[in-house]
């Protein structure tokens, strides 16, 4: 990430903008570690020291903004170099030497803000963050997980010159002025996720993202991944015995171009009943671990198909399912990363199966 950050920071002074607008969520925690917060003082001083006469104007996002009132907004930090820093309510910021009016609107006044230009400056830059309907994960396949969301007639886009999204992670432009750029690394839970909008949009990755006032079109500057990310060929195991299973596996790592070592890695293992799935070679894959950054193997058990009611077919919910519904149903803090809670809660159950042989029924719990 600290890469990813400083490369941004690289490409911004290489471009040399008038203004710098950055929509949220520069820390992936409230409380970041002591080293983190160090790095992004350098590098925003970086920024400053290079580009004294650019203005820098950045809002607090979800992972930004403190759950309590005793707790301070850590962005509050880059103030002391000059950056203007909305981490609460709205404000419009105005800077009569560019003619330019920003309407900073944070996190956590996303859906209660007002969208219209102040109108006293000739360029007007929207900068908010949250989830405009209908356009988070619109590649994705749909999670069911509920959103607050705001319509997009909310954002009087006509009425700015230029609306700078945050929130989502990919590089999103839902109209000509009207654009989420996106993370500038992968720190989601759905990583995979990510890399499989981006695929079906053809983006190049990651991106800060230039706007011209005068054009009225913006370019997207990809940035050098970090990590090298590799999704192996999907592994089908149905009706394989345990060790047909481990060549399969051991066949996929063993083609990946250019070989899996400190790459991130994921391998998809369809149809794998439990009991073939707890005689996978764990030598083997302790030595992929070793071998690459991060190793997933993403075991998937088949559908289990049942006779329901009068033997019309239908498919049983298994546990998993069960899971998966329930936490979606859930009441959670607004915070909460719904996505993130279903899937750790799942893996819970998977772990715990894997270490007794059999699912524990207490995994649902009286509230579900």
């Amino acid at each position: 990430m600290s890469q990813s950050f400083k490369q941004a920071v690289d490409k911004v002074i290489e471009v040399a903008p008038d203004a710098v607008v950055i929509a949220g969520d520069v820390f992936h925690q409230v409380r970041p570690t002591n080293t983190a917060i160090v790095f992004a003082y350098q590098q925003f001083a970086r920024l400053r020291q290079a580009l004294p006469d650019t203005v820098v104007v950045v809002i607090a996002g979800n992972h930004d903004t403190p759950r309590s009132l005793e707790l301070v907004c850590i962005l509050r930090l880059f103030a002391s170099l000059g950056v203007h820093v909305v981490d609460s309510a709205a404000d419009a910021v105005e800077f009569p030497e560019l003619q330019l009016s920003v309407l900073a609107v944070p996190s956590s006044a996303f859906d209660s803000t007002r969208l219209e230009p102040a109108g006293s400056q000739r360029y007007n830059v929207l900068l908010t963050h949250g989830s405009v309907e209908g356009e988070l994960g619109k590649y994705a396949a749909p999670s069911g997980a509920p959103r607050q969301e705001i319509p997009f007639r909310a954002l009087n886009h006509d009425a700015w010159d230029y609306v700078a999204l945050g929130h989502h992670h990919v590089y999103n432009p839902i109209a000509p002025n009207v654009v989420y750029s996106g993370a500038i690394d992968y720190t989601s839970s759905n990583t995979w996720g990510e890399r499989y909008e981006e695929t079906q949009a053809r983006w190049g990755g990651k991106c800060i993202v230039e706007f011209d006032f005068d054009t009225g079109t913006h370019i997207p500057h990809w940035l050098e991944p970090s990590r090298q990310f590799v999704d192996l060929p999907v592994v089908l195991a149905r009706g394989r015995t345990a060790e047909e299973v481990n060549a399969l596996i051991a066949k996929a790592v063993d083609a990946c171009p250019g070989g899996i070592d400190d790459k991130v890695v994921r391998l998809v293992v369809q149809d794998i009943p439990r009991h073939v799935a707890r005689q996978v070679d764990h030598r083997q894959l302790r030595d992929y671990r070793r071998r690459a950054l991060h190793f997933h193997l993403d075991t998937r058990r088949p559908e289990i198909i049942r006779s329901i009611g009068q033997g019309a077919p239908g498919r049983r919910a298994s546990l998993e399912d069960l899971v998966r519904d329930k936490l979606r149903e859930r009441v959670v803090p607004s915070d909460v990363n719904r996505e993130a809670l279903v899937e750790l809660g799942v893996q819970y159950l998977k772990d715990a199966t894997d270490k007794e042989g059999v699912a524990p029924m207490s995994a649902l719990g009286a509230e579900g």
